[in-house]
């Protein structure tokens, strides 16, 4: 069995400071995958006994970036699509092990009045074609902040987010072309029909209080893992940042 956990830490040095080791060490994962991790090489040094560190930076300072920290060390890690554009933000890590990828995630933020959207679907695109290439090689499990709620189940209020980023058609749209090829949403593989379970809630209008959330961080896997899928938590009640963390269990 192995666990794996995903967490946006909406900048790591800040989450350290509220509690981030001790949930790290309770949470004993295989596999600890974060986004935003928001630093730079060098701006924090973790201690973290018996764990291979990995990290993709952005260029710019503050912003973005993610990390994977495994227990076994990876057969080969790759950083970043390939694509410059899409390499300046620090947004994936893949770690090959020997039956798996691990794919760790920050898919872009389509931001406010949807400046980015165009972006973001050349993202996706890109995204899904990497994710079908390494497939290639073996089944692939990613994870992450994928900034998207996919079905109006996903978030508290979908009537009036429907044109915000991150329940757009089009981005939604994107999220069910990548389970048409052929990934699964474990959490929904588990609990089809479970509402008010979210993994990100605003800073503002006391959201997390009310849990007027959004359900935005994820675990899928290809197809053919499927028989292997144990278990999908989200774990709402861990505190230290806008997100929790996200849990998969497979054999």
């Amino acid at each position: 069995m192995k666990k794996l956990i995903s967490w946006n830490v909406n900048g790591l040095r800040a989450c350290v400071g509220k509690g981030f080791l001790d949930y790290f060490k309770e949470a004993d994962a295989d596999v600890f995958c974060l986004q935003e991790t928001k630093l730079q090489e060098g701006q924090i040094d973790l201690d973290l006994p018996g764990y291979h560190q990995y990290w993709n930076y952005a260029q710019k300072k503050g912003y973005s970036g993610t990390a994977m920290f495994t227990k076994e060390e990876p057969v080969s890690v790759r950083y970043g699509l390939g694509i410059e554009e899409h390499d300046m933000e620090g947004r994936v890590i893949a770690a090959e092990f020997q039956e798996y990828f691990v794919v760790t995630c920050y898919t872009p933020n389509s931001q406010d009045g949807l400046a980015r959207l165009d972006y973001r679907m050349e993202w996706e695109n890109a995204f899904l074609a990497y994710l079908k290439k390494l497939e290639e090689e073996k089944p692939v499990i990613f994870c992450g902040d994928l900034n998207v709620a996919h079905k109006e189940i996903d978030l508290k209020n979908p009537k009036s987010n429907r044109k915000n980023a991150g329940f757009t058609d089009e981005e939604r749209g994107k999220f069910t072309d990548l389970l048409g090829a052929g990934f699964i949403d474990t959490f929904r593989y588990f609990y089809p029909d479970r509402e008010g379970i979210y993994s990100w809630w605003s800073y503002r209008f006391s959201a997390r209080a009310k849990n007027a959330g959004w359900r935005i961080d994820y675990f899928c896997a290809s197809e053919s893992l499927k028989d292997r899928l144990v278990s999908a938590d989200i774990h709402t009640e861990v505190m230290g940042s806008d997100h929790c963390p996200v849990e998969l269990v497979i054999e």
